[in-house]
């Protein structure tokens, strides 16, 4: 072998040995296919991400690539979500941490200043996805309609991130927490499924329909959504539908305007079962259930101890939600929890 080649083979050897592995992997060109199916390609996993939803901000840190992010959605710095984030990152603490943007508005500039590798958005957010893309900004495009969706998203965010593997274990988790619920409420028969409202916060008409997580939050809580037979994923319906349906439970999604005290006061609701039996319920702050997440079990459990107490009197909610944190955000959130 010539002596030049001896040299340079073992170079080779010796960088495979002292770099960590991460500065390898880090070093390979990658592509990641969004949820909306384009696909994205890198030189390497991208250093620099502007990730403006709030639930795939918070795949980030599940997965311990919030170093990677240099910009974030508006909503973190709004209570409640921004004390969970403070006690996660001393830079969203000292609100250092620069946010261009949210569902409602995007400063394209502010994005631009930031420098991105990568930037991640709704994908109903079309026109700053084009004017983004316009600008030579690679998109990461995020839809969710089902919990099969929040695994791939994660998935994909493990690839972009090279959290690959910390990504599988997480939704290994997740599956397996799903599954110990679901094989109690299998058991329990279709007569005893209680029919379930849920409302959403932009107004007591709002709700969802067969293609949605919370269609899944129901199923697999043991109850039946009132309007599961409808195809849509976000409807408004009447007063007068929701007295026919006659719901048995109604669950409301967390907001600060409105707590089920206000609906059990409302003489328009007073016919309705739920409200008859008090069996009127309020999911708790979003950052502990949100519904596209991996956080998505705890609602369920929820839901399934308010539709079947005696069923599930062993669940200890306090003690689940505590396990999950510390799952899937490591015991730092805990030992600084707000």
């Amino acid at each position: 072998m010539e002596p030049a080649l001896v040299w340079v083979g073992s170079i080779c050897v010796l960088l495979a040995i002292l770099l960590p592995a991460g500065s390898l992997e880090a070093a390979q060109a990658i592509k990641v296919t969004d949820c909306r199916g384009h696909s994205l390609s890198f030189n390497q996993p991208p250093q620099r991400i502007v990730c403006l939803i709030e639930s795939a901000l918070s795949g980030l840190y599940m997965l311990g690539a919030e170093q990677k992010v240099v910009g974030v959605s508006a909503n973190v710095y709004q209570a409640p979500a921004y004390r969970w984030y403070a006690a996660m990152d001393e830079r969203i603490r000292a609100r250092r941490l620069p946010a261009p943007g949210n569902w409602d508005f995007v400063s394209i500039e502010s994005v631009l200043a930031l420098r991105p590798d990568v930037v991640i958005i709704w994908s109903e957010q079309t026109e700053t996805i084009t004017a983004l893309e316009q600008r030579g900004v690679k998109v990461f495009r995020v839809f969710i309609n089902s919990r099969e969706d929040v695994w791939r998203e994660m998935l994909a965010l493990g690839q972009l991130t090279g959290r690959q593997v910390r990504a599988r274990e997480l939704i290994d988790y997740s599956r397996g927490e799903l599954e110990a619920i679901a094989r109690r409420t299998s058991r329990i028969a279709p007569a005893r499924r209680p029919s379930v409202y849920y409302m959403w916060a932009q107004g007591n008409l709002e709700t969802s329909g067969r293609k949605s997580t919370v269609n899944d939050l129901i199923n697999l809580a043991g109850g039946r959504n009132v309007c599961g037979d409808i195809e849509r994923e976000h409807l408004i319906v009447s007063l007068e539908q929701v007295l026919l349906w006659n719901p048995e439970l109604i669950v409301m999604w967390g907001n600060d305007r409105k707590d089920p005290a206000d609906i059990l006061c409302d003489p328009q609701w007073k016919r309705v079962r739920a409200v008859q039996s008090r069996n009127v319920h309020e999911l708790p702050e979003v950052f502990l259930c949100d519904l596209w997440t991996l956080k998505f079990p705890y609602a369920v459990k929820l839901l399934a101890k308010w539709s079947h107490p005696a069923e599930f009197a062993d669940l200890d909610l306090e003690r689940e939600k505590r396990a999950m944190l510390a799952k899937l955000y490591g015991p730092k959130i805990l030992a600084h929890r707000p």
